[in-house]
């Protein structure tokens, strides 16, 4: 299933974007100041959204490697399957493309191999109709974001080392009477998490994410159940440009309303360079 091997709530919780209306909310005459003491906890995610908005838009230039290992669980949290994808993460165009290297430590089939080779023709050859569609989703999905400091209510719990870098550490919960205003935003209401803010530069250094009611996702055909857990870990690159580092998803869902499905699946990323440093190199 589409949602599962993005986790779409996942998304909700350590979006890396952000338009910049949503930081003038929280711009005020402290705006060049930056003191610890006069920041709350609205200030410091607003800015940590400007800062997350120059990341997306900064990754964009970049390429790099992503490992997939997907375990399928049975009832009692034993592994039943898995499966390890090594995939490279390159532009064609300015347009992000998915080219499978390994699975289960394999070179891809034939098959796949002519699947990706069409994938890629098709895209290098975009008509100006399937660039705005693809334009149009790219928004949608970006879309609920506009209202993320409205959905939840944010609170300064703590400080934190992480990695060396001093952070702030929050707390989101969904803000009681909030009122969706896209088809995602509707899920604010059933997700809460805690995010670690780097204090220089305010990027997004960790985001921890828990479903607190289950919801329906791909046509109701399956259902995301209470308890799924997201943790993201970023790291940063040169110029304050924060890239995922590590995304592990513990997801428990019912498809069908008859099948439960237990996963655990954990994604790396690496070999982050930037497009036009030249030729990319796979690490084996």
């Amino acid at each position: 299933m589409e949602f599962l091997t993005k986790f779409r709530i996942g998304a909700l919780l350590i979006s890396v974007a952000a338009s910049s209306p949503l930081f003038a909310q929280n711009s005020g005459p402290d705006k060049q100041q930056n003191p610890r003491s006069v920041l709350d906890a609205r200030q410091i995610v607003g800015r940590s959204l400007v800062a997350a908005e120059h990341s997306w838009q900064a990754r964009d230039a970049y390429i790099y490697m992503e490992r997939d290992e997907d375990r399928r669980l049975d009832s009692l949290g034993q592994v039943k399957s898995e499966n390890v994808d090594v995939t490279r993460m390159t532009l064609v165009n300015g347009i992000r493309f998915e080219q499978l290297m390994e699975h289960n430590g394999q070179l891809p089939s034939a098959e796949e191999q002519i699947k990706r080779d069409q994938d890629l023709e098709k895209l290098k050859h975009e008509t100006s109709e399937e660039q705005a569609a693809r334009l149009r989703k790219n928004e949608e999905n970006k879309s609920y974001l506009r209202d993320l400091l409205e959905a939840f209510d944010f609170h300064l719990i703590g400080e934190e080392i992480i990695a060396g870098r001093p952070t702030y550490m929050l707390e989101a919960t969904p803000h009681p009477g909030y009122h969706a205003s896209g088809k995602y935003g509707k899920l604010f209401a059933k997700v809460k998490g805690k995010l670690w803010v780097d204090q220089k530069d305010f990027g997004w250094v960790k985001v921890d994410g828990e479903v607190t009611q289950s919801f329906s996702m791909g046509l109701f055909l399956a259902r995301v159940q209470r308890g799924s857990h997201i943790v993201l870990e970023q790291t940063r690159l040169a110029d304050a440009v924060w890239v995922p580092k590590r995304l592990e998803v513990k997801a428990s869902a019912r498809i069908l309303f008859l099948k439960n499905l237990d996963l655990d699946r954990i994604l790396t990323y690496s070999d982050y360079r930037r497009a036009k440093d030249g030729p990319y190199s796979v690490s084996r």
